[in-house]
């Protein structure tokens, strides 16, 4: 197999594992009796394994020192934390579909605040792609017959802010699939804290099945697929890719979970989705642009 096709066969992969977290969240909170802390519990218990076992094991002349240490830092292990349970507590209420595109639309929000917060400007084009993603938000979020739950929103646009976080805490590391190892471990102290408040003392079997398969490889396998292509993607790429995970996960439901699509998801899918793109795109064009500056002759 060439290199370009086994790239873009893990990264359709990849980008499956992380829709599939939002389709076993919520076919476990919906039609099996395990409750949200301890699908959270599970799941972030269910990565650490997972990807500490990936990480510790994989080929490499430093093997015994990496086993030895711990990646990862305790604020980051927070966020990750929050994520997790804004999630797992938001599909008590919200379908896959609704969720997956509440999740990534706060999520690349956050990112875009955060790169505005620090002196980026958004030329023309970003400002409309941004305005649309608002929009698309506002109407997906207005009172309505077909509205999501309120709580349910909340919690998932709260998980989307934690997750923009946790991705900007990353950026820059070393050794990226360590880092996330390290904060799963780290993790799972918060989520044993969230269980002993939240938590039913005797979980589902098939729920807890589902959580081990969303923790264990929608995410565990997923980030460690993702991080073995990243670096042989541009970051124009590697962004727009991720604006299949709300389709994906809108389709799985559909398909898998008889769920139905709204007028007013998919308007607003769209106008998030596009928004998102075109800053995306608007954003790569602006670093490719020559600088023109006047010089003069010595």
């Amino acid at each position: 197999m060439n290199r370009p096709l086994k790239m873009f066969l893990l990264t359709c992969l990849a980008m499956l594992a992380f829709a599939a977290n939002s389709l076993l969240n919520r076919v476990a909170l919906s039609d099996t009796a395990i409750d949200p802390a301890s699908f959270t519990l599970i799941r972030l218990l269910a990565g650490a394994v997972f990807l500490w076992f990936i990480h510790a094991y994989r080929p490499s002349g430093e093997r015994l020192k990496r086993k030895a240490s711990v990646g990862g830092n305790w604020l980051s292990a927070a966020a990750l934390f929050i994520y997790a349970a804004g999630f797992s507590f938001a599909y008590l209420s919200l379908t896959a579909a609704t969720g997956a595109l509440l999740l990534f639309a706060a999520v690349q929000i956050t990112m875009m605040a955060v790169a505005l917060s620090r002196g980026e400007r958004l030329n023309a084009m970003q400002i409309l792609g941004f305005t649309l993603a608002l929009t698309g938000l506002v109407i997906l979020l207005l009172p309505g017959v077909s509205a999501p739950s309120w709580q349910g929103a909340v919690l998932m646009l709260v998980a989307g802010v934690a997750w923009g976080i946790y991705t900007l805490r990353g950026q820059g590391a070393t050794d990226p699939l360590q880092t996330t190892a390290g904060n799963f471990v780290r993790a799972v102290p918060f989520a044993l804290l969230c269980w002993f408040v939240w938590g039913a003392a005797e979980p589902d079997a098939i729920g807890v099945w589902y959580a081990v398969l969303s923790g264990g490889l929608a995410s565990g396998v997923g980030y460690a697929i993702w991080y073995s292509v990243l670096p042989s993607l541009s970051a124009m790429i590697a962004a727009t890719v991720q604006l299949s995970v709300p389709v994906l996960a809108a389709v799985g439901g559909v398909l898998l979970l008889s769920e139905s699509v709204t007028l007013r998801l998919l308007v607003a899918s769209m106008a998030i989705l596009g928004g998102i793109a075109i800053v995306i795109g608007a954003r790569k064009t602006q670093r490719q642009s020559p600088d023109v500056k006047s010089t003069k002759a010595d």
